[in-house]
């Protein structure tokens, strides 16, 4: 029997890295690539072959490649064990109670064979009666439990197997008042619940009639979290890193039926809305996008929207949806409107134009007040910085469009400690889109984070408008890098700013890839030319503001001072055609 060690010792962890993730060079003993723990655009995901970690500088994960296969799998440390020694050729002991989980499937595969042998009869009538072909029943694995009280007990006793090991997996239950134990699945057909690595943790079953339950599922088990399964996932993951929309579903007819004509990234929830850890799971499985398709008129539609966990809003596009005939996806396409469900899945509400459109409705935009209403609506959904949140920059953006105000003044007031009290008339006209001056600030300051010694070019006299750019800038000469200026303000208000304008000036998807070397002098040179313009920008707007000044006074003064203002402005103004020809370089 081998050892942990004798796996790690048999193993290269980019080899086994290599096979989720993108790896290439980035040193001696060192490969990169795109993190598989969080969405990033650039690498900050490294290995070290030859001490045989891994780390993200972005996320901090980090581990051996036991911790890994944990992570990215969602795996016990015995799984991951198991997994990885099978794949190195070596034979191990289970220990430390590792084998509770192999048990449940190894139990669960007895009761699908129990359940498949009796499937012929008016279960597989019924079952093709729906639309199911012989080819989806048997991809599905689907059976049937027999009326009778101890069927799968009497041939598990036959087996070897016991009663506690039926209880443990939720094949078996008991009576508290006589402590009977009994089939817990009985007179129903029997769907096999695979996790997204494939492995058989439970059942649900459904009744041929009208008796109620319609639906029973495996209870809660060691193997059988409902919270963390969709029924259908392991075939739908295949496509997800693709591009395949991931599709929601209620039942599991409704996922075999939409399998069956060709929709192959529809899975359901067991019972329970998305939840955090679904969240994870497919933010790891690299969806992008979800449509929740419910049964439902559009009020309910919205109503799914609006209750929709945060964590899945964050994480993905969402829209919802329902078929326009009325009926539910598997009934849709048993009368062969494959046309409905094609038309649904191209439309549906989408979360952000739902949540701002709501808003608008119940404020409406044409008073202060409305505004006012409409910002703390949407806020919930805003107010998270986190660059990689695309749902809430999109929130954002589409209230700055529809309000008027600018983007970096939206930011500052979400920013806030108090953002109830100082959503002031004044502030609402504080924040609307005049104030482009602060915006070229913004953009000088993304460019100095790329390059700090561009400091050295501006002459410290700039009269700053937006307050945190002022304090960055009289905080960070000296400062030899990014990072540095981000010391300077950790655990700040402006740090969030700060950590946005750093993502978005790194970001590199316009410039060429072809090495890390040339993509930073691409940078730096863009950086260099960012800042000239940006400063002869902020320049020209500062020259403007004068001739507005003088062109104001104008209009109160004597004619004699009017002369002497003209003469003022149309020095500006040559001097604005001068910084403007020295920034086309003329």
């Amino acid at each position: 029997m081998g050892t942990k060690e004798d796996v790690r010792a048999r193993l290269n962890i980019a080899d086994v890295v290599g096979e989720y993730v993108r790896l290439t060079p980035a040193g001696k003993g060192r490969m990169k690539g795109l993190c598989p723990f969080h969405k990033e655009k650039t690498p900050s995901f490294q290995v070290d072959t030859e001490k045989g970690y891994y780390h993200c500088f972005g996320c901090k994960a980090s581990g051996d490649v036991f911790g890994f296969v944990q992570q990215v799998e969602s795996l016990s440390f015995g799984d991951a064990l198991r997994k990885l020694a099978d794949r190195a050729g070596i034979q191990i002991d289970a220990k430390y109670g590792e084998k509770t989980s192999r048990d449940l499937y190894e139990v669960n595969a007895f009761a699908l064979a129990y359940f498949r042998s009796h499937l012929p009869g008016p279960a597989l009538d019924y079952l093709r009666g729906r639309g199911l072909s012989d080819e989806t029943i048997a991809a599905f694995e689907l059976g049937y439990a027999p009326d009778g009280w101890d069927g799968l007990l009497k041939l598990a006793r036959t087996k070897g197997l016991t009663e506690r090991q039926l209880l443990e997996a939720g094949l078996l239950t008991e009576n508290p008042e006589n402590g009977r134990i009994y089939d817990r699945f009985r007179g129903r057909v029997m769907f096999p619940i695979r996790d997204h690595l494939g492995r058989l943790v439970g059942f649900g079953g459904r009744v041929l009639d009208d008796s109620k339950p319609k639906y029973l599922n495996t209870p809660e088990t060691a193997a059988f979290k409902k919270g963390e399964l969709l029924y259908g996932l392991d075939r739908a993951r295949t496509g997800l890193g693709s591009g395949t929309e991931l599709v929601v579903v209620e039942g599991y007819m409704d996922v075999i039926s939409m399998h069956q004509h060709g929709f192959t990234g529809a899975v359901a929830s067991l019972g329970t809305a998305l939840t955090a850890e679904h969240a994870q799971l497919l933010e790891r499985l690299g969806a992008q996008s979800i449509v929740l398709m419910f049964d439902q008129d559009g009020a309910g539609l919205k109503a799914t929207l609006a209750g929709l966990d945060q964590t899945i809003g964050a994480r993905f596009r969402v829209r919802a949806t329902s078929v326009p005939s009325g009926k539910d996806p598997a009934d849709a396409l048993f009368s062969g409107d494959e046309a409905g469900i094609r038309q649904a899945l191209a439309g549906g509400l989408d979360e952000v134009k739902y949540r701002v459109q709501a808003a608008t409705e119940k404020y409406g935009v044409d008073t202060n007040e409305g505004k006012r209403g409409v910002l703390m609506e949407l806020l919930p959904r805003m107010q998270n910085l986190d660059p990689l949140d695309s749902i809430a920059q999109d929130m954002r953006t589409a209230a700055c469009e529809l309000l008027g105000i600018r983007p970096g003044a939206l930011l500052d007031w979400i920013g806030s400690k108090a953002k109830r009290r100082t959503l002031t008339d004044t502030h609402l006209a504080g924040m609307s889109q005049s104030g482009g001056e602060e915006e070229h600030e913004l953009a000088l300051l993304r460019q100095l984070l790329v390059d700090p010694s561009l400091l050295a070019k501006l002459d410290g006299s700039m009269p700053w408008r937006n307050e945190a750019v002022r304090k960055v800038m009289l905080a960070a000469r000296g400062a030899q890098s990014s990072d540095d200026i981000l010391d300077l303000f950790r655990g700040q208000p402006e740090e969030q700013l700060l950590i946005r304008l750093m993502f978005e000036g790194r970001d590199s998807g316009s410039l060429s890839r072809a090495s890390s070397q040339e993509y930073e002098q691409k940078v730096t040179a863009y950086a260099a030319a960012a800042v000239d313009d940006i400063q002869v920008t902020l320049n020209i707007d500062a020259l403007k503001n004068e001739v507005e000044l003088l062109k104001k006074q104008i209009a109160v003064v004597p004619p004699a001072e009017q002369i002497t203002l003209l003469g003022q402005i149309s020095e500006l103004q040559r001097a604005i055609e001068a910084e403007k020809r020295a920034r086309r370089g003329n």
